[in-house]
């Protein structure tokens, strides 16, 4: 009787080595093809310009403006339904409000709230921040995996089942739908995260319920930390960041995504799932783990952070791919769309500066804003560029997170804590506006052949 040998389902055999090799052979396209076919790798052109492929109300990034019929770069801007995000911020942190709640009240709504709106919203937030009865235990605790981005795709599939009108996409359903992801998304990370530090660390497993007269960013850090205790501008400063995050515009790799599958008629526990599974891409939502990483790797190579020369040196050691990952690439620097500056970021670095000090780590402060101001430089030095080259979010948005002690995998889950609003806003607008499938052509360019029968391959 044969017997069944366990699987190594992570071992990579010779024979998968061999298949690997013919499928890279036969799956090779010569890259002058994309420029002869006029083909906009990315769906971006040769300036770095996003090929239009939809319109909508929800948010607009502005990187240029016409002078004298020319476009030119100019200080990047970004308006959530038409309002500017420096205004938003600003009005809720001068009446010492948290705005997540605002924010996504506004992306999926159109309009700011009037007070009483807002409390209801509120309330409506609160009341679904909950999760079916012994989830945590039955789901998430079961099978974790180390990555947190994986364990929200599947808690979010999971609660398809668990809805009695999963498939109904009529727009009242999904908005309810929507709703109660954006309150329990923090739940499913977090619980996620330590569930993972648990078995995977062998840390005590800590499973505290989140408050209905606390904010999003408080209900955070409140589960997270097994005190529970935080300080009002740590909760502020996160409220920050998920405003920063909640939304950027429509052709964001995770929120094109969202449109895509929502165009086939799926449902949002499918749709949400799938703009997870892009958010993860180190590429997307992974890239302020990088930042840190590579700063780590900075603090450790420089014996003095305030030296220039020594700065300078190190960055172009990034770039000639002989420090850190040698990938060559300076993370946290440059940006698809922007190019003069990123409005996220030159927000941000207001309240960095405060919280660094309150940490004592103003130190580590200058050392980003040094590198902020000299990377640009370096790189101009060192490679020819289209347009400007400035700090995105990701670049102070790690420290940010290390500051307030958040464990790096939590960094991108905390990204999709905020943009799950945006994702609900256009999935929303998708399914209003349009009845057709999403579907892009591809030029095929391999010639037709005959069939060889197999004795004669």
């Amino acid at each position: 009787m044969a017997t069944v040998t366990e699987i190594n389902f992570s071992e990579i055999t010779p024979a998968i080595k061999r298949l690997k090799d013919v499928c890279v052979k036969n799956s090779t396209i010569e890259q002058s093809l994309y420029i002869e076919h006029k083909v906009n790798r990315g769906l971006r052109d040769i300036n770095g310009k996003g090929v239009l492929t939809g319109l909508t109300e929800i948010s607009e990034i502005c990187s240029k403006k016409v002078i004298d019929g020319k476009e030119v770069p100019c200080d990047g801007k970004l308006f959530y339904r038409g309002i500017n995000i420096e205004s938003l911020v600003s009005g809720f942190v001068k009446e010492k409000r948290f705005g997540f709640e605002e924010v996504a009240y506004l992306l999926i709504l159109g309009d700011l709230p009037t007070r009483e709106q807002l409390n209801d919203f509120t309330d409506i937030l609160a009341g679904y921040r909950s999760l079916p009865t012994s989830f945590v235990r039955d789901i998430i605790m079961k099978a974790p995996s180390f990555d947190m981005m994986n364990t929200l795709a599947r808690s979010v599939l999971t609660l398809y089942s668990y809805d009695e009108k999963a498939d109904d996409t009529s727009i009242d359903n999904v908005l309810r739908q929507c709703l109660q992801l954006i309150a329990v998304f923090p739940l499913l990370s977090v619980y996620g995260y330590q569930t993972y530090d648990h078995y995977y660390n062998g840390n005590s497993l800590i499973i505290h319920t989140p408050r209905t007269d606390l904010s999003t960013a408080e209900n955070i850090l409140y589960m997270l930390r097994p005190d529970s205790k935080y300080t009002e501008l740590e909760a502020r400063i996160l409220d920050v960041a998920l405003v920063l995050h909640a939304e950027h515009g429509g052709g964001n790799n995770s929120t094109f995504t969202t449109h895509v599958v929502s165009s086939s008629g799926t449902d949002t526990y499918s749709a949400i799932a799938a703009a997870l599974g892009s958010l993860k891409g180190p590429k997307h939502g992974g890239a302020n783990i990088k930042v840190v990483k590579m700063f780590n790797d900075m603090k450790e190579k420089i014996s003095n952070w305030n030296d220039e020369d020594e700065i300078r040196s190190y960055l172009k050691a990034l770039l000639h791919k002989e420090a850190f990952d040698k990938s060559g690439l300076i993370y946290g620097m440059g940006h698809a769309v922007y190019s003069l500056s990123d409005p996220r970021a030159n927000i941000f670095k207001k309240f960095v500066k405060n919280l660094s000090e309150e940490k004592g780590r103003t130190e580590e402060y200058n050392l980003y804003s040094l590198v902020e101001k000299l990377a640009p430089e370096v790189i101009a030095e060192e490679r020819k560029t289209y347009k400007g080259v400035s700090a995105n979010i990701d670049f102070y948005s790690g420290f940010v997170y290390s500051m307030l002690d958040l464990p790096l995998e939590l960094y991108t889950p905390i990204f999709a804590m905020a943009r799950i609003a945006g994702w609900s806003a256009h999935r929303i607008e998708e399914l209003i506006n349009t009845d057709k499938i999403i579907r892009p052509a591809y030029m095929n360019v391999k010639e037709q052949r005959e069939y060889v029968d197999l004795n004669n391959r």
